[in-house]
């Protein structure tokens, strides 16, 4: 008989919590100007409850607590390191998420997470790094898979025939090097056929740099557009600024094509930097003709040859951006200001021309 009671009370023990959990964040959200004391109070209840609650009224709680401005940041951590079928919601949306709460989920969780911090309508540069940086690390482990998948060198020691005579044995040794020296030579030709092709290898665009992409292009923030499709193809930050900065859009949608970026998403990119591509013309816009004209394969091949060209080039002068306060005079340009030793002569010779008039 008691443990028909505990089974009937087990179903209504956990109904039981998810309406305390609702009743506490309810309870909460009603609060315009939350006290130091109430923060501090509802921190302490929630942990327990939303640990003991269902999955959907997590997933709940975590919708309610993204629209709430004030939510307290451990409260925040908590949500953010749910399941991202709970977190993504409140990761997208919530407002009330510091910078370093953000940092430490994008480090601590996984690649969904990251995405989903990704997709917020404000991100600062603090977090974009940390994006970065998480993308960089994250793909570490697969080099290292791809170094180990090499195929390993050949053993060509010498075996010591089992015959006496010296003249059969040197000729028996001489035949077996120059089958070991023809299975190397047959097995260098293997590894090295991939790497015949031009121009550095180009891997299709992950969900986080696409992410950031448009994200930066809704913004219309071109820097940090700039560096992420330069982290996004591999290159240097220079090279992005060098897509963006072609008036025609050709470059970018060429770039979008080489990274396999989805064509609606394309398509956004190039009407946001360049509003011309958006005129109609025979039923279709301008974007969309200039990214039918593109293929994949002809796209990549000018890609890589960008990034061999960035490869090759052999300059001594650190990178700045064009927009840099400190930037440098450009060295190929011809002076255009004279130097303190001609203005000084010239000021000298004004002087002396003024006292013979007088």
């Amino acid at each position: 008989m008691a443990d028909r009671f505990r089974e009937l009370e087990r179903p209504q023990a956990g109904r039981l919590k998810d309406v305390v959990l609702m009743a506490t964040v309810t309870g909460f959200e009603g609060l315009r100007h939350p006290r130091r004391n109430d923060l501090k109070q509802f921190a302490e209840l929630f942990d327990p409850l939303f640990s003991a609650s269902s999955d959907e009224a997590r997933r709940q709680t975590a919708a309610a607590l993204s629209q709430c401005p004030h939510v307290p940041q451990s409260v925040a951590l908590r949500i953010g390191n749910a399941p991202i079928s709970i977190a993504a919601i409140f990761l997208t949306r919530s407002t009330s998420m510091t910078d370093a709460t953000l940092i430490e989920i994008i480090r601590t969780q996984g690649p969904a997470h990251a995405t989903a911090i990704a997709r917020r309508e404000n991100l600062s540069v603090q977090v974009v790094d940390a994006l970065v940086e998480r993308r960089q690390t994250g793909t570490a482990p697969a080099k290292q898979q791809d170094e180990a998948s090499r195929p390993a060198r050949p053993d060509i020691r010498l075996r010591e025939p089992a015959s006496s005579d010296p003249t059969e044995t040197r000729l028996l040794r001489e035949e077996q090097l120059r089958s070991d020296i023809k299975n190397l030579a047959r097995t260098a030709v293997t590894a090295h056929a991939p790497a015949a092709q031009p121009g550095p290898a180009i891997e299709p665009i992950n969900a986080l740099h696409e992410a950031l992409l448009v994200r930066f292009a809704r913004s219309r923030e071109a820097n940090l557009f700039a560096a992420s499709l330069a982290a996004a193809l591999s290159a240097g930050p220079e090279l992005g600024e060098r897509i963006l900065l072609d008036i025609s859009g050709q470059q970018l949608a060429t770039a979008l094509t080489a990274l396999e970026m989805p064509p609606e998403d394309s398509l956004f990119v190039l009407s946001a930097f360049y509003p011309d591509l958006t005129e109609r013309h025979a039923g279709t816009t301008r974007g969309d003709m200039l990214l039918d004209s593109l293929d994949l394969p002809a796209s990549r091949a000018r890609v890589q040859s960008w990034l061999q060209a960035e490869q090759e080039e052999k300059s001594g002068a650190t990178y700045q951006p064009h927009l840099a306060p400190d930037r440098a005079a450009d060295p190929r340009q011809t002076a255009a200001r004279q130097d303190a030793s001609a203005r000084r002569l010239v000021d000298a010779r004004k002087t002396r021309a003024f006292g013979r008039g007088r």
